[in-house]
């Protein structure tokens, strides 16, 4: 989860959460790579030691671009573009590269639909 710290206040801090609940591996990717919810940070993508399924993006839709060619580049199968995070172009070069794209959409939103 890019963008996700240790602040309660920001919605990354309550999805990751979420997610955790239900059994998914969350990984926080922050610059000051804090430990979240018991799981070591890390500054980038890259400096994850271990393989990503998925890349969900909390971070400003002027900055998402970057972490979906990161995400590209450490072979990542998905990206998730968080609420009123929009990128076209990004999300074209991420399927493009063969990864599942979702944009403008939170998981924990979908989770409550179910």
């Amino acid at each position: 989860m890019v963008g996700l710290g240790n602040n309660p206040d920001r919605a990354a801090f309550g999805v990751s959460k979420l997610l955790q609940d239900k059994g998914h591996q969350i990984i926080p990717v922050y610059p000051r790579a804090e430990v979240v919810h018991g799981e070591i940070g890390y500054k980038t993508l890259s400096d994850i030691p271990e393989k990503v399924d998925v890349v969900d993006c909390f971070v400003n839709s002027t900055l998402v671009g970057k972490v979906v060619d990161e995400a590209i580049a450490i072979g990542a199968k998905a990206v998730w573009l968080q609420l009123d995070v929009i990128d076209e172009k990004a999300v074209a070069r991420a399927e493009a590269a063969g990864l599942i794209a979702i944009m403008d959409r939170c998981p924990a939103i979908e989770y409550r639909k179910k």
